[in-house]
């Protein structure tokens, strides 16, 4: 899979891992992030702007809600997704 692909997934993975820690304001968090578009009901995301900055914006707003531990959720979230992706393709905020 292609990383442009990947990036929904990224932001889905995330949100859903967010949202077993915090629970509903998880999505709430996610609304608030300019560029990033949220169909909460029928689970999908689209980005307005480029993707990587759209995702270290989402990891940013959770870490400036619930601190750094929640920056890492994000990350450990991602892992599997990320593996493969080319170094320059990955977000700085999930590196």
């Amino acid at each position: 899979m292609n990383a442009l692909a990947q990036f929904p997934q990224i932001v889905l993975r995330i949100i859903k891992e967010q949202e077993s820690v915090i629970g509903p304001l998880a999505w709430s968090e996610a609304e608030k992030v300019s560029g990033l578009t949220i169909d909460q009901s029928h689970n999908s995301v689209s980005f307005s702007g480029d993707d990587k900055d759209i995702v270290n914006r989402l990891v940013t707003q959770y870490e400036r809600i619930f601190g750094k531990a929640s920056h890492e959720v994000c990350k450990e979230a991602v892992q599997d997704l990320i593996a493969e992706m080319p170094p320059e393709e990955i977000p700085s905020s999930l590196r």
